[in-house]
């Protein structure tokens, strides 16, 4: 697609291919298992790791229109698109999980999301949770005035966003034997593992509990690309009690990473990969040789 409506995403300057580095770790090392990890996060300083490679095929898809898309108060999400609207001067439109937040002062992130121009919408529990409806969607569409909008689902997971995920696995083919990254709704898993190459393997862990995300990330290959692709498994232990729960654990977890190796750790979804992916380590679930990378998808906010 191309025309004077449809933003130029170069300007923005990604770095693609993300880096990738090794990390020296001695709970690893001493079990004969490698770490690399993905440098996601420093594809765009406002639109980090997974958000950009999610975002950016609906950024041009919309063809300059406004973008309406959902998430919650703290969402990575809503903060990514409200950004790109700043950046490529795209009116965003963000519909917020919980009616009772209008009347509260933003937080943080919800504060970042107004300031780049982004306007919010507040709805209740219970549209959220049917958003996908035709009918609740033209409800809200209507009622947030933007009936005109680009929509992008929640998290940015859609088929168009799997398979922009895609080249994620193919900047991985012969670094790594299994590639383990933390999944909220499945987006990246499913277009990761697609393109991984035979004999490599995708991990994911997911953040949110209620065990099911397998059958949504096979419904998003299924949409994609007609059907299963990649080699992947989930591992639903390391959620520390679901979406935007963090413990004192999982905190001094993060703190004792980001001192052993020098990179920031988020800790929504990054430090319970990696937590996961480490405690797997130490349960013996990979073989001596085995080289892991491990997907940065996000830095610490604010």
């Amino acid at each position: 697609m191309t025309g004077p409506d449809v933003p130029d995403l170069a300007v923005l300057h990604p770095r693609l291919p993300s880096p990738v580095q090794e990390v020296n770790d001695d709970r690893l090392t001493r079990r004969g298992v490698r770490l690399l990890v993905k440098r996601d996060d420093l594809i765009h300083p406002d639109l980090i790791g997974n958000k950009w490679r999610k975002l950016a095929p609906h950024l041009t898809a919309a063809a300059g229109r406004p973008i309406l898309t959902f998430g919650g108060a703290y969402s990575n999400h809503l903060r990514a698109t409200a950004a790109a609207g700043r950046l490529l001067g795209l009116t965003t439109i963000g519909v917020v999980r919980g009616q009772e937040l209008s009347d509260r002062p933003l937080n943080p992130s919800l504060a970042r999301c107004a300031a780049d121009g982004m306007r919010l919408h507040f709805v209740d529990r219970s549209t959220y949770r049917h958003k996908t409806d035709p009918e609740t969607l033209t409800a809200v569409l209507r009622a947030a005035g933007a009936e005109d909008a680009y929509v992008v689902p929640e998290g940015g997971s859609s088929p168009l966003a799997v398979r922009g995920c895609r080249a994620l696995g193919g900047e991985l083919h012969g670094r790594a034997d299994v590639v383990a990254l933390a999944c909220g709704t499945g987006g990246t898993l499913a277009g990761l593992a697609a393109g991984l190459a035979p004999g490599q393997r995708a991990l994911g862990f997911p953040v949110l509990k209620g065990g099911f995300l397998d059958s949504d990330i096979r419904s998003l290959q299924e949409a994609a690309f007609g059907g299963p692709r990649g080699d992947w498994q989930l591992d639903d232990r390391f959620h520390f009690d679901g979406y935007a729960r963090t413990t004192p654990e999982l905190h001094s977890f993060a703190d004792d990473f980001e001192s052993r190796h020098g990179l920031p750790v988020e800790r929504l979804y990054v430090a319970k990969m990696l937590y996961g992916l480490i405690a797997l380590v130490q349960e013996g679930a990979f073989p001596r040789g085995t080289t892991l990378a491990a997907v940065i998808t996000g830095r610490p906010f604010p």
